[in-house]
């Protein structure tokens, strides 16, 4: 039986006699046995027809411990315990409910309705916060709109209007609505002002309350749901500020989306909700499920597209995606967007305002250019990722003190380009919705497309495309709720509008040419409505190396079959070339940038090591006997470690089990409290013969024990075996670490244990593989003197923008008699408490220690 047959396990002590079953067993869900059981096996494992007895002090001591753990910012949550900690709650429900029917005799109807309701909770919650996701969409649209029109004018029959319900009907304006001035400087100066304040306002309320809502939060919640911790990211105060501090950053006129933040807020909403319903505040992976399916959502109300929010969270933001959880992300996207299309935002049955609908096929000679238009999308992605993360690092490093500047500074600047430029001056989707159009039947914005005027708005298409593509790189990642979905999509359609109608004028200037022989004539042959509409799809998915969700968002957009093909083979294109210039999007990007522990399960990594290699060796470890609670507790002050392996003696170091660091802190505290137990009693993490128990456990506290023996002369022990993991995942030393990583990636434990014949060797955690990946991946990425050059770079930027402000400080001062004064004497940007609110510098330090993991 202990003939080795795999080189993973799940490690068992021999059984002690007389040993009932521990704490760490009954959540294990494991009996013990006298073996090591492989994985291989795990599918085969006996199924007993009678189940034990469930010891209600050892579900209570799992489910106190699991509450505590819900409370530990910036860990990593086991899932083979949360599994086994699922299982342990059905069997307590099997058990309860076969004991209610022992005593009535029959199952009334309120116990029915009871356990229907208990059936039915994920539905319930599921519907919850749809509706409320599509509701706040809808809000956040109207809001939104309003704010940005406020920055140009207003209506005169009511204030509250934007100008496309103020003239309601009218294809150019109306008397109604009214411009701030008549003489353009006002309005260019008032332009500025409003940009300003909004950005000012957003960034002052992130600050304030809730440091969390700033940014786009996609990849902190791609790693949320892979189990990583962040307490805050996902309350009620980020929700609150970010549904408040979007629409003024978006209606700032910075080039940053809401289409991000939409994901952000719509898991908050769903994380929010699900804490009021008992099965989901306690259980992990149920609460995953509900994430999935609110980011799902998320998307959905934001591009109106319910089956590609459901492909983006399969495609992009889930580990781990079963159909159960894809039938959950269905029926929430469902319900969202069933909700915001009652709510008819626009007035015009559109759910997202750059809708648009095609009639006109398209003809094989334009292939050529959707190759065009899908490097652009490549080249796009790469040059953005790489020249933002430098932006990033950057902001980091000297700007981190100066968020509301900054923020109110970017937005400023922001103003005083786009103003000229007429497709940088309005909001974005709007922007989209006027360059998607086609030019026969539909509105003509600002002579668009006008013959005449062709070259001149190529230029302008142009200045707008390298404008917005530089606004993008310095805004994207200031402290204000900011995506890049939008921005990125406007950039590549007016790229993809300036090539549309320079393929336009080429079939004009030579219709009879062999390129144009498909082209009827008298018939509109070129439609540059379908560039742009392609550009912003390459766009998209060039930033965030997607394929199938784009395609099939790009689709709902547009509701026209017959530009599948297209889509896909510019997406296709977009794909290839963004693969060349590395592996993972702007989300990705940023988890590796903030050095989040999370492995991207989409990658293959070839490194031809051993585990050997990346495990810690000689790890601090328990011995199961000959420590006293002093010494415990002087390892836990003196580690940070989450777990201890426990180990026979340090001589055989053979592998008994493994205590997490909340399982022994809160055995210690109460055997403390309840038992009286001294810093001199002696501890055990394995059941010991011959004791004599003076006094039996209290509650959930472990049991203490005086010893028999005489050498010891009755010294107080305390048997902390309960609390022990007997079964921990254990691998060889000589076991690839691809497979050790696979093993993270599918089990999704928090830690893995290498023996070799029983003894201890090491242990590994997801952090070592990340550390080993980046040094194998990146060690001939850049140089010494590259990175000196860089470190240059930054400093000269910085110096310059120091003597840029004290010049503007000191007219300014000279101006006004010494009166103004300018400077932020604000303190640090903090960091959130439990409910997202702010905290002390000290707290944002080691905030920042603790995820710089990598």
């Amino acid at each position: 039986m202990n003939r080795r047959t795999s080189s993973i396990s799940f490690h068992e002590p021999r059984p002690a006699a007389g040993r009932s079953n521990s704490y760490a067993t009954s959540v294990s869900s494991r009996p013990s046995r006298s073996h090591t059981r492989r994985i291989s096996g795990i599918s085969t494992v006996e199924l007993e027809t009678a189940e034990e007895p469930l010891d209600p002090t050892d579900h209570a001591v799992a489910e106190e411990i699991a509450e505590i753990k819900r409370y530990e910012d910036f860990t990593t949550i086991d899932w083979v315990q949360d599994a086994a900690r699922e299982q342990q709650r059905r069997k307590a429900r099997r058990q309860e409910r076969a004991g209610f029917f022992q005593q009535k005799g029959r199952i009334g109807w309120r116990r029915t309705l009871w356990e229907a309701y208990d059936a039915g909770q994920g539905w319930i919650v599921v519907t919850l916060v749809g509706i409320a996701i599509g509701l706040n969409a809808a809000f956040l649209n109207i809001i939104t709109e309003w704010l940005s029109d406020i920055k140009l004018g207003y209506c005169t029959t009511a204030f509250y209007l934007n100008e496309s319900f103020c003239c309601w009907g009218a294809e150019s304006g109306c008397d109604e609505w009214h411009h701030w001035s008549g003489w353009w400087p006002v309005n260019y100066v008032i332009y500025i002002m409003f940009s300003t304040a909004f950005a000012f306002t957003s960034a002052r309320l992130v600050k304030s309350y809730a440091p969390y809502a700033a940014g786009s939060g996609i990849s902190e919640i791609k790693c949320i749901i892979a189990g990583f911790v962040m307490k805050g990211f996902l309350g009620f105060w980020t929700l609150l500020i970010k549904s408040i501090g979007l629409p003024l950053a978006i209606a700032s006129g910075l080039s940053v989306g809401k289409e991000g933040p939409s994901v952000h807020y719509a898991v908050c909403t769903g994380n929010v909700i699900s804490r009021l319903f008992n099965k989901y505040r306690r259980n992990a992976a149920k609460t995953r499920e509900i994430l999935s399916a609110t980011a799902a959502a998320g998307v959905a109300v934001a591009f109106g597209s319910p089956i590609g929010g459901v492909l983006f969270s399969l495609e992009e933001m889930s580990n781990y995606f079963p159909l159960k959880t894809m039938w959950r992300s269905y029926y929430c996207c469902l319900v969202a967007t069933a909700v915001l299309a009652a709510m008819n935002p626009f007035r015009t049955g559109q759910l997202v305002m750059f809708t648009v609908r095609y009639d006109r096929d398209w003809h094989y000679f334009e292939v050529i250019f959707y190759i065009l238009i899908g490097i652009f999308g490549g080249l796009y992605g790469a040059f953005v990722m790489k020249w933002n993360l430098r932006v990033q690092a950057f902001r980091k490093k000297y700007l981190s003190k100066f968020p509301i500047l900054e923020a109110s500074l970017l937005a400023l600047g922001t103003a005083v380009i786009c103003f000229p430029n007429m497709f940088l001056r309005i909001d974005m989707t709007e922007a989209m919705e006027i360059l998607f159009l086609e030019c026969e039947g539909g509105h003509d914005y600002d002579e668009l497309c006008d013959a005449q005027n062709r070259w001149r708005m190529v230029v302008t298409l142009l200045l707008a495309t390298a404008l917005r593509l530089f606004l993008v790189i310095i805004s994207y990642g200031c402290k204000v709720p900011a995506g890049i979905f939008v921005p990125s999509m406007a950039i590549g359609a007016s790229f993809g509008r300036m090539v549309g109608i320079m393929v336009q004028a080429l079939h004009e200037r030579f219709p009879d040419a062999a390129l144009f022989a498909a082209c009827e004539p008298d018939v509109p042959c070129i439609t540059p409505g379908t560039y742009a509409f392609l550009g912003a799809g390459a766009a998209l998915a060039g930033i965030m190396h997607l394929t199938v969700s784009v395609v099939v968002i790009m689709f709902e957009l547009t509701g026209a079959l017959t530009y599948i093909l297209p889509t896909m083979i510019v997406v296709g294109i977009t794909k290839a070339v963004s693969e060349r210039f590395g592996k993972g999007g702007i989300a990705d990007r940023m988890i590796w940038f903030n050095g989040f522990p999370f492995l991207d399960n989409k990658e293959e990594h070839t490194f031809g090591v051993p585990v050997s290699q990346t495990m810690t060796a000689n790890p601090t470890a328990l011995p199961a006997t000959g420590m006293k609670i002093r010494q415990v507790e002087k390892v836990l002050a003196e580690t940070k470690y989450q777990g201890f392996p426990v180990i026979e003696d340090e001589h055989s170091k053979i592998l008994i089990g493994h205590i997490g660091r909340t399982e022994l802190r809160y055995a210690l505290d109460r055997a403390k409290k309840e038992q009286m137990a001294s810093p001199d009693a002696r501890c055990f993490f394995a059941p010991q013969e011959g004791s004599c128990s003076a006094s039996t456990p209290l509650g959930n506290a472990p049991a203490v024990s005086f010893d028999d023996m005489a050498d010891t002369g009755g010294q107080m022990s305390v048997d902390f075996s309960k609390f022990v993991d007997p079964t921990p995942i254990s691998v060889h030393p000589n076991l690839p670490l691809e497979t050790v990583m696979e093993v993270f990636k599918k089990l999704g434990p928090r830690v893995i244990l290498v023996e070799h014949r029983g003894r201890l060797t090491g242990l590994v955690t997801v952090k070592d593989c990340l550390k080993y990946q980046f040094q194998a991946e990146h060690t001939h990425d850049i140089s010494r003197a590259a990175a000196n050059r860089k470190d240059r770079q930054e400093e000269r930027a910085w110096e310059v923008i120091k003597r840029t402000s004290g010049w503007v400080r000191e007219k300014i001062g000279r101006a006004s008699g010494g009166r103004l004064r300018l400077g932020d004497s604000s303190p640090p940007p903090p960091t959130a408490l439990d409910d997202g609110r702010p905290a002390s510098r000290e707290a944002e330090v080691e905030l920042e220690d603790r995820r710089n993991v990598v």
